[in-house]
């Protein structure tokens, strides 16, 4: 499989990462004070979402300890791929029964990664509400999930797609897959 980063001489740029999580704190702040939300814990999804996660939680001052999650196990294609080589293990070191939850993620792209998420909470107790935060939002849902709040959205190819390297620096490119020759 072969990929071209677009910060490497296309005509494209990368996606500005300090931009998109400023424009998301700014927008989970905005929804946390609009919907009154009262000390709400924050969940980051393993990879990126957790080294985004760890950034918000950061800014936005919260004060329980910042939540992970491996969905490895929960993934609708778990029987097909196999296991992730890169289990971690899921820790929410709080009780999620009744409490307001930020979910934060890297890329919302088919909505599978999502899904998974919440199956894996409401494993670990009912949650008041679930606030669903990401970092870059793309088109291809596949499952009707949508983010309350968004750092940035681009609009891709399907043979594109967004790659985060990080954490310390956090970068974001757009990469073009080229399709197998047999």
């Amino acid at each position: 499989m072969k990929t071209e980063n677009w910060r490497a001489g296309m005509a494209e740029p990368a996606i500005n990462a300090n931009a998109a999580i400023a424009n998301l704190a700014q927008s989970l702040l905005a929804l946390i004070q609009e919907r009154c939300l009262v000390d709400p814990l924050m969940i980051g999804i393993h990879t990126g979402g957790a080294w985004i996660a760890g950034e918000l939680h950061r800014r936005l001052e919260i004060r329980e300890p910042l939540g992970l999650l491996d969905i490895s196990f929960y993934r609708d294609d778990f029987s097909r791929i196999g296991v992730n080589p890169e289990i971690r293990p899921s820790s929410l070191p709080f009780d999620v029964e009744g409490r307001q939850l930020l979910l934060i993620d890297d890329v919302l792209y088919t909505g599978r990664t999502i899904r998974a998420a919440l199956n894996e909470i409401f494993d670990y107790g009912r949650p008041d509400c679930v606030v669903l935060g990401v970092l870059i939002e793309r088109d291809g849902r596949e499952v009707p999930i949508q983010a309350d709040c968004v750092g940035s959205r681009v609009s891709l190819k399907k043979n594109q797609r967004v790659e985060l390297t990080g954490p310390d620096p956090l970068r974001l490119d757009i990469q073009t897959v080229a399709a197998e020759v047999s």
